[in-house]
């Protein structure tokens, strides 16, 4: 297809709000890793003349923009979907990964101008996909970014393991190809704030693990560290499946924490944790609790919410952590 007519279609596209909204996808969760939007409007059924569809014409004109700019700067990325402020998603394999990931990027991204850049990890087992179809990310951003709620951001959805089967940890093989090749690779190919205080990671459920644990681990890269309906510890799973205690305890958030909090205070690290009811025999919300309160402990910055309602309250957990994290100054 050509690449103005799949972007028109992209952008044309009616749009659809998955019915596990709001429902993000925790450990045990099913995913779909869906094609690009097989279902898209065909290009000819989509007027883009400007006097007929002005706000579709002008969504088109910036999502192309876009577009166009991203092509030259992610070698092997395509486009995936539009949003809804003319916002783009692109998606590609990761240096080092092993199935696609995604990149979204703001609406009126420019080369020009240097963004933040939150990286986004997955439940387990799961795809990157469940933060675009259970959580609508790219209309949430798009509509909060258009409107000043929060600061322009890029965000990267990298995919753990060979497909949405695998039920590991982020950490061991996947913590090296995050720190040493996807963020560096990031960083060379888009617009970036190319230090601590220009990332943020964050995570639901597994994912939220895997933040805080390769935040603490590598404290003068991460600026910013969320964990949504997470846990704290390692499980024996993944990397972890046949470790030492030193491993473990290594990769241990609720001994991390203290133990490199001088350093955290010096990088001016900061946490947003939020819990919502259990979801697994592994997550318990006072597990949440229990980290926040060690985290003041050790004089940390640190903003904690609880959701006692399950309904909604994944996308609720990545509307505020994501609020609070790109809030615009003041």
């Amino acid at each position: 297809m050509d690449a103005l007519v799949e972007i028109a279609a992209l952008s044309c596209e009616p749009r659809r709000r998955d019915r596990g909204e709001g429902r993000g996808r925790c450990k045990r969760d099913e995913d779909e890793d869906a094609a690009p939007h097989s279902s898209v409007v065909a290009a000819e059924s989509c007027d883009l003349t400007k006097n007929s569809q002005e706000p579709v014409y002008d969504r088109v004109i910036a999502t192309l923009a876009a577009f166009a700019a991203a092509a030259a700067l992610l070698p092997g990325f395509t486009p995936y979907a539009a949003g809804r402020s003319g916002g783009a998603v692109l998606t590609g394999v990761f240096p080092g990964g092993e199935r696609p990931g995604y990149v979204y990027l703001p609406p009126g991204f420019t080369p020009q101008r240097r963004y933040p850049v939150l990286y986004l990890l997955h439940g387990m087992p799961g795809s990157p996909s469940e933060y675009l179809a259970g959580t609508d990310l790219t209309d949430w951003a798009d509509t909060e970014i258009a409107a000043g709620a929060v600061g322009a951001f890029i965000a990267v959805l990298p995919a753990a393991g060979p497909d949405r089967d695998y039920n590991g940890e982020w950490a061991g093989p996947l913590e090296n190809e995050i720190v040493d090749r996807l963020v560096p690779w990031i960083d060379a190919h888009l617009p970036t704030i190319a230090t601590a205080r220009g990332r943020v990671i964050a995570g639901l459920s597994a994912g939220g693990y895997g933040a805080v644990d390769i935040g603490l681990r590598h404290p003068n890269l991460f600026g910013t560290i969320e964990a949504w309906s997470a846990y704290f510890r390692p499980l024996h799973d993944g990397p972890f499946k046949h470790a030492s205690r030193a491993t473990l305890d290594a990769n241990d958030p609720t001994i991390l924490a203290p133990a490199e909090a001088r350093l955290l205070h010096r990088a001016g690290t900061r946490f947003f944790l939020s819990s919502g009811p259990a979801h697994s025999h592994w997550f318990k919300p006072a597990d949440t609790i229990a980290f926040d309160r060690e985290l003041r402990a050790a004089g940390l910055p640190v903003r904690y919410h609880l959701y006692t309602r399950r309904q909604g309250e994944w996308r609720a957990q990545l509307d505020t952590g994501l609020h609070w994290a790109f809030a615009p100054p003041r």
